[in-house]
């Protein structure tokens, strides 16, 4: 078995939360740290300790795409991506939260400005630009006093890349739970792609990559079973899921609909506070997957242009917040 390096796991300085010290829930958080957390409050300490520069070179992006003579709304081939990459994710307040205002209902919206960059582990290459905000939706007061429910999609993500793709995620409030996550199995391979064809999703099972391409969360346990291994406990975990759909969007220009359209992104955080059981310190954990569907060629047995086959495109890291 391969030594695993403890080091990659070890946070280097810094506090272990930053305050959004104008949070109205903030003076709440402070009183009941330790003590059962309502949603608003749940949410606005994910937001508090997601503040920090996260960096993780664990990182995996597995992506379908047009082989390269194809035409996306035809039968064809195409090219299967598996590329293992670090990253670097920077994530600040922007300050007062922004007022909505809504007539007899204002929204107070706290934010995180978040700056992502990943790079190819092995060559060093750029891969991939991300700048975008996470946005805590709970605040919502009736005419600037008495604060209302809790929306049910309280959390939302904007992000924007140089391919020409704008994101909205929502999602509910992060769940809390005693010990490590339970990360679910996915799966990278098309769901439905027409009539049967021997072969053609071969490239799904070349098994050399360092990752399991065909789930790829179950990379993402096997850090989590190493780190164990190696003296490492996690403590408690924070979940959060957010999603394009129902109400989110992505929205793609003109040459990336009609040659790869990305039509869905859901994304999974598991946000862990994980203790050395070796020195007794403890540290902040981020891991993330992402799936978004890319939908090109024709499924098999199907001649209408607009039945396409949809192709996840995943990926997903272990970072350490430093």
């Amino acid at each position: 078995m391969k030594q695993f390096d403890t080091n990659e796991f070890q946070r280097l300085s810094g506090a272990s939360s930053k305050l959004l010290h104008d949070d109205l829930a903030q003076e709440l958080l402070e009183k009941t740290a330790r003590e059962k957390l309502t949603p608003s409050q749940e949410t606005s300490q994910f937001f508090n300790d997601l503040q920090g520069i996260w960096v993780g070179n664990k990182g995996w992006n597995i992506i379908a795409l047009p082989s390269q003579g194809s035409i996306p709304k035809s039968h064809g081939d195409f090219k299967l991506l598996v590329v293992p990459y670090s990253e670097t994710l920077s994530v600040s307040s922007t300050g007062a939260p922004a007022r909505n205002r809504g007539g007899s209902l204002d929204q107070f919206v706290a934010a995180l400005e978040y700056h992502q960059r990943v790079f190819n582990k092995d060559t060093g290459e750029a891969l991939h630009v991300e700048n975008g905000m996470f946005l805590n939706l709970s605040q919502i007061v009736n005419n600037g006093s008495e604060t209302q429910p809790v929306p049910e999609f309280n959390v939302g993500r904007s992000g924007t890349i140089p391919h020409g793709d704008s994101i909205m995620l929502l999602g509910k409030p992060p769940v809390a739970e005693k010990g490590a996550p339970k990360i679910q199995d996915i799966s990278s391979l098309p769901p439905d792609i027409g009539t049967e064809q021997p072969g053609y999703l071969t490239p799904y099972n070349d098994r050399n990559h360092g990752v399991d391409v065909t789930n790829p969360n179950a990379t993402l346990r096997k850090d989590l079973e190493l780190q164990q291994a190696a003296g490492f406990e996690i403590l408690n975990t924070r979940t959060l899921i957010m999603d394009s759909t129902p109400t989110g969007a992505i929205n793609n220009i003109p040459f990336v609909h009609q040659h790869a359209n990305a039509t869905r992104m859901h994304a999974v955080f598991w946000l862990e506070k994980v203790k050395n059981r070796n020195t007794g310190q403890e540290f902040d954990q981020l891991q993330y997957s992402q799936i978004i569907d890319l939908e090109f060629h024709l499924k098999f047995g199907q001649d209408n242009p607009d039945n396409l086959i949809t192709w996840p495109h995943i990926t997903i890291n272990t970072m350490v917040k430093q």
